[in-house]
């Protein structure tokens, strides 16, 4: 058997149809999060890749996380999100149902998929397990109510004690934000550029000494400057698709690369 991962998709939707003709009708795909926001088709992007049902397992980012809390009313749009077609679409409470019903985090054919990162003392089994808290608050009829709770930068550090909010809060933001850590496991949840203009003292989540999870390849999105990564334990597929940069395909357990070129949508700040 095998699969194929997609990178952040983020509203390009012609690009997902370019991409989807280049794979086996039969392969599996998993898809690595942000399928909304800031492309051009939120709303086309969203409707396909829910329209291939079981074939397809996607995993929550941070986009599809702001597009619940700003359909719930709990934050607004900001001047440069592209979700409004799905807002008003007939279909969006079915849409939005879908998407909060998604993981967060997922193991298939030896491969742990999330979309940001994995703290440090986390085994896979415990990131299954974590994940597994915060997609029950989700999956709630009372979702909203975890929503008005899961934004900001704190805890920054993990810790088993943690509990309530601030649990759910260190959780989510380590699998579908977290980029930088230091040396004692703190997140940095500001820092997004490349590695070589990285402060000192922060390191990229996967190069901490203390990772648990090394013996399992970790399939992840979320950091475009840092482009495609293939190393053994991590693999790294958002090629920048909406920067005007790819949209990557990766066949696991192959570890063959299929791309296409995008053309410009956002302009980095």
């Amino acid at each position: 058997m095998s699969l194929t991962a997609i990178g952040d998709l983020q509203g390009c939707a012609a690009r997902l149809d370019e991409l989807l003709a280049l794979v086996p009708a039969s392969e599996r795909l998993v898809f690595v999060g942000d399928l909304v926001n800031r492309g051009p088709d939120s709303l086309g992007t969203l409707r396909r890749v829910r329209a291939l049902g079981d074939r397809a397992t996607a995993v929550l980012g941070n986009h599809d996380l702001h597009l619940l809390a700003v359909a719930a009313g709990i934050r607004p749009l900001h001047d440069d999100d592209t979700m409004q077609d799905i807002l008003a679409a007939p279909d969006a409470a079915e849409l939005i149902d879908w998407v909060r019903t998604r993981p967060l985090a997922h193991r298939e054919d030896g491969a742990l998929f999330v979309h940001a990162g994995v703290l440090p003392p986390w085994t896979v089994e415990q990131t299954l397990a974590l994940a597994g808290e915060v997609e029950a608050q989700l999956r709630a009829p009372d979702y909203r109510s975890f929503l008005a709770t899961m934004y900001g930068n704190r805890p920054v550090q993990w810790r088993e004690d943690l509990a309530g909010a601030d649990r759910l809060r260190c959780i989510l933001n380590a699998l579908t934000r977290v980029r930088y850590l230091s040396l004692d496991g703190a997140m940095d949840l500001k820092l997004k550029g490349s590695v070589e203009a990285a402060p000192p003292g922060w390191l990229p989540w996967f190069e901490h000494p203390q990772r648990q999870s090394r013996s399992t390849t970790i399939i992840f999105g979320h950091w475009s400057t840092l482009g495609l990564v293939m190393r053994d334990d991590v693999i790294g597929i958002d090629t920048g698709c909406v920067w005007g940069g790819k949209l990557t395909a990766l066949s696991w357990p192959a570890r063959t690369v299929q791309q296409v070129s995008c053309p410009q949508s956002r302009r980095p700040a």
